[in-house]
């Protein structure tokens, strides 16, 4: 079993933080069902239930302020310079530019636009 079956990152702002995340991972994200949400707003990544790996969400909750968190989430690209060339664009900033970890290969470290980080992580 993997250890990570699901993630969400909390905002503050729904339609600025969609934008930045599909515009970096060239994605459309889709609400999530209201009668599952209990109070929270949320927006999914798009995944498959039969592949490797987790998903989630983006999610707005009265409460709950978006950055300053201790966990980073690692989304899986290709190539990860793809993703971060496109985040300055989205209204991100790129913490650290796409750097190698030896066997495991490479990540990058950037901010959203609500100031969470998140990782960026490719084999090439």
């Amino acid at each position: 079993m993997n250890p990570v079956g699901w993630f969400e990152i909390y905002i503050d702002d729904i339609e600025r933080s969609k934008a930045f995340y599909e515009t970096v991972f060239e994605v459309t994200l889709d609400k999530i069902n209201d009668e599952a949400k209990n109070g929270v707003e949320m927006w999914a990544f798009p995944s498959s239930m039969e592949e490797y790996g987790a998903s989630g969400a983006l999610a707005k909750m009265d409460g709950v302020s978006a950055g300053a968190n201790s966990t980073l989430v690692y989304f899986s690209c290709q190539d990860c310079a793809q993703e971060e060339s496109r985040v300055t664009g989205a209204g991100g900033k790129v913490v650290h530019s796409k750097f190698s970890i030896g066997p495991h290969g490479f990540i990058s470290m950037v901010m959203d636009t609500e100031g969470n980080m998140i990782g960026l992580h490719s084999m090439s």
